[in-house]
């Protein structure tokens, strides 16, 4: 019997290809991005012609260059194993409120479906998605770099490797700050009036693109958010509500430039010494979990 394409650690073209509602001669080639995380398999569309000029090269300016293919859109298959319609609709309304606060200028727009899946146990309910691809640079609310650092150096990392900037470095830094703080707004308002906030604690959720633009692009972790004591788990046991407020924290802090106000009601719920020492014992036991560690 094959195993559930949804329980496999990684998988490749033959395996897209191989599920049912996909045909078998695609004109594309499904390449498994070097992102994963714990809660979809993520696979970049290419056409066949870039793929091989990754391995044959081109000439430019008399130069044989090996450009890397880039996806012509992107697509999710979610590990979660839906046992009714009503649970895989749930799931999309999730997705549906970040899309209500950010859409269109700060998330990946993604389009999902749910589709009948013929697994090793017969036909099953199985959600996909097919969502935009951002080009651009990771945003790690985590870095040790600072304020007066994180932009410049984001700028600086992106017109070395050849990328095309349409603004000097200090146009664009204040570009994206301006961004940055009407993103962090929407992200506050979509906690103040759905009592939600998306995932932004994993590296590599945020993207920032050559024209300052700073985009949400994993949209598959969204959690409620509660007024009291509560520090709410995901389904696999990550606080990511207290990780992703801190993480807005650091955001507003080291992109937007703004000092942190600890007396807002959100960073004094969220921030506290005690709070976050908790929630750091989470972290360690979904660590030793998930990480081995």
């Amino acid at each position: 019997m094959s195993e559930d394409i949804r329980n496999k650690l990684a998988i490749c073209h033959s395996d897209v290809i191989a599920l049912n509602f996909i045909i078998s001669s695609p004109p594309y080639v499904f390449r498994r991005h070097y992102r994963q995380g714990l809660r979809s398999h993520v696979m970049e569309i290419l056409y066949p012609a870039d793929v091989a000029t990754e391995s044959t090269g081109t000439l430019i300016d008399g130069v044989r260059q090996f450009p890397r293919a880039v996806p012509s859109i992107m697509f999710r298959i979610f590990r979660t194993q839906f046992e009714t319609f009503g649970e895989a609709w749930a799931e999309i309304e999730r997705v549906k409120i970040v899309s209500e606060y950010l859409a269109p200028e700060f998330m990946a727009h993604s389009y999902e479906c749910i589709v009948e899946y013929h697994g090793p146990h017969g036909s099953e309910l199985m959600l996909c998605g097919f969502q935009e691809y951002i080009k651009g640079d990771i945003i790690d609310p985590w870095t040790i770099l600072d304020a007066e650092s994180l932009l410049p150096v984001i700028y600086k990392t992106m017109r070395d490797r050849g990328v095309i900037m349409p603004l000097s470095s200090d146009e664009w830094v204040a570009d994206a700050r301006k961004k940055g703080s009407q993103l962090i707004g929407r992200l506050k308002r979509m906690i103040t009036h759905s009592g939600h906030i998306p995932d932004l604690a994993g590296v590599g959720n945020l993207i920032i693109t050559p024209n300052g633009e700073i985009c949400l692009v994993d949209i598959n972790n969204i959690s409620p958010v509660y007024s009291d004591s509560t520090i709410p788990l995901d389904e696999k046991g990550y606080p990511v509500c207290d990780k992703s407020i801190e993480a807005l924290s650091l955001i507003e802090k080291k992109i937007v430039g703004r000092p942190i106000n600890m007396e807002e009601k959100l960073y004094k719920q969220f921030l506290t010494s005690q709070r976050k020492n908790l929630v750091q014992e989470k972290v360690e036991l979904f660590s030793e979990k998930f990480m081995g560690k």
